[in-house]
């Protein structure tokens, strides 16, 4: 698009062409930049060799109006929208199943409780052979949702095989509402709360309650924010206010066009007494760092993990009539000590401010972050905590990588490992399910033998990844964790995914329950006055 800019550009002062059809010199004087913008598109729309689309065409130069700004600004195509709408609302309207694809089959993985497709008797492991007059043999993934989701009260007959079955069984499925859950685990290990949370959508902080009530209100929590990418401000305000005593700051934003604000928690939180770890990672941004900033600026909580992403930019949302939307930056966030929380950048230059986030996990460059990073205090035992934008944790830990091979990355990002527990499972569900019938069983009881190992073997190298016996001896273990997780997913949920992964995979999970359990001794002495935050 830039080139066709030049060449028109080129075009248009030389006069050549233009002339013959008849078409004005442009005014003299002119210099709004807008009027540039409104001409180069008037001659695109008139004289351009091929039809114009005019939707694709807007959209792009708003695209790189935007791109020359700041990281976050962004243009979102209607289709896009449809789906952060979604995601926000917390709900969509659908059939209410779990699908995988397994060789071109589009396989039932678990069907939403009490859902549409629950209530008409689909069960897991159905293959979906027919969607309308649809064949569904060799649909991709993401063609699925366009064809199960729709407006509710729709109908959709789908065709399926099940295993054991002669004939294929028909079904209508009338689409409803189907929550979009932003907790992903809540569960108790010995008094200890755990509560995982994938985004900030407009349930969050109702889903949070209950599931903290659910637990029993428990005396120590972990709050798990990592690879929370963040979402809606008011969500998160009220999560930290969860934790906080009324009247504390949570966060403010200023900008240059807007009135500076300041949140705080409107009433003492419900957990104000507890122990409380918050849990964060490269991956945690936005409403996550609020939360979490919030957290260590009261000396609220101890915070373990990674140093998180660094977005601190208020952004306003303009929906256009085609139902597309641009984000554009407003204001900065400040947590209640005063920090920045959006790290530097540079105006247009997208690449090198993503290229910086990923230097900032190396932990040579989190020290050399530090020498330069400005100085803070804590609001109630001042202890020292650094700006320049992210959380940096109290308690940093290395990242997990443990048991990664070149090998098993191959298998995970070719899908192999997916796609063998879901095979796996078409198989020994019905075993599975009456051996072990509640989740705590199967966390306990159930261990993956050799058998399964040498099946993903073999499923790997029918889809052409070569066994390395040296790469398998060092993953090995993480793959039977793996594998016993995905399982466990498809069989109770994804909270039963994180009950199994948490206790081995990762030191942050460790670090935070060998705390609260001695809590008077190693959590404490953290949040009192004089130690500065981030130690190994």
């Amino acid at each position: 698009m830039r080139r066709l800019s030049v060449l028109l550009f080129l075009s248009l002062l030389s006069g050549a062409g233009m002339q013959a059809h008849g078409e004005p010199p442009a005014a003299a004087g002119g210099s709004d930049p807008l009027q540039k913008f409104f001409q180069l598109y008037r001659y695109l729309d008139r004289f351009y060799i091929d039809q114009v689309d005019a939707d694709a065409l807007i959209g792009g130069a708003v695209e790189g109006m935007l791109g020359r700004l700041d990281p976050h600004s962004a243009y979102i195509t209607a289709e896009e929208m449809q789906g952060v709408d979604a995601s926000f609302d917390g709900e969509f309207s659908g059939i209410g199943v779990e699908f995988n694809i397994l060789r071109d089959t589009l396989i039932v993985v678990n069907t939403i409780a009490g859902g549409p497709a629950e209530r008409v008797g689909m069960q897991p492991n159905d293959r979906i052979v027919r969607i309308d007059m649809l064949d569904a043999v060799g649909l991709t993934r993401a063609q699925v949702p366009g064809l199960l989701r729709g407006k509710r009260g729709t109908r959709v007959e789908i065709d399926v095989v099940r295993r054991g079955l002669p004939t294929l069984l028909h079904f209508v499925v009338e689409r409803d509402r189907i929550p979009l859950n932003t907790i992903d685990a809540a569960y108790s290990d010995d008094g200890i709360g755990y509560i995982k949370v994938n985004r900030f959508g407009r349930t969050t902080v109702s889903e949070f309650r209950e599931a903290y009530r659910k637990l029993g209100k428990p005396r120590q929590l972990i709050l798990d924010l990592r690879g929370n990418g963040g979402g809606l401000l008011e969500q998160a305000i009220e999560m930290a206010g969860f934790f906080l005593p009324r009247g504390a700051r949570i966060v403010s934003t200023e900008g240059r066009a807007v009135a500076e604000m300041s949140y705080s928690a409107s009433s003492d939180g419900e957990a104000l007494g507890s122990e409380l770890v918050v849990l964060i990672d490269e991956g945690s941004a936005s409403a996550s760092e609020i939360v979490a900033g919030a957290v260590q600026d009261w000396d609220r909580g101890v915070v373990i993990g990674r140093p998180s992403f660094g977005k601190g930019l208020v952004q306003r949302q303009v929906r256009f009539d085609d139902g597309s939307a641009a984000r554009i930056t407003v204001a900065r966030y400040h947590t209640p000590s005063g920090r920045v929380i959006q790290r530097p950048y540079e105006n247009g230059n997208r690449r090198q401010y993503y290229l910086d986030h990923l230097r900032r996990y190396d932990d040579a460059a989190c020290d050399s972050l530090d020498a330069a990073a400005p100085l803070y205090r804590t609001l109630h035992a001042g202890r020292i905590v650094h700006g320049d934008g992210g959380i940096r944790p109290d308690i940093l830990v290395e990242a997990d990588t443990v048991g990664y091979s070149p090998y098993y990355a191959t298998l995970i990002r070719r899908g192999v490992v997916g796609d063998y527990a879901t095979a796996y499972l078409e198989k020994e569900r019905a075993r599975l399910e009456a051996e072990y019938p509640a989740e705590e069983l199967f966390v306990v009881g159930y261990a993956v033998d050799d058998a399964m190992l040498r099946g993903l073997v073999a499923e790997g190298e029918q889809r052409g990844i070569a066994f390395d016996e040296e790469d398998f001896a060092v993953s090995a273990s993480r793959m039977r964790v793996q594998l016993k997780a995905l399982v466990a997913q498809r069989l109770f949920g994804t909270g039963a995914y994180y009950r199994v992964v948490n206790p081995v995979s990762g030191e942050a999970y460790s670090r935070a329950v060998a705390l609260l359990r001695d809590w008077e001794h190693l959590g404490r002495p953290l949040l009192e006055p004089g130690n500065a935050a981030s130690a190994y």
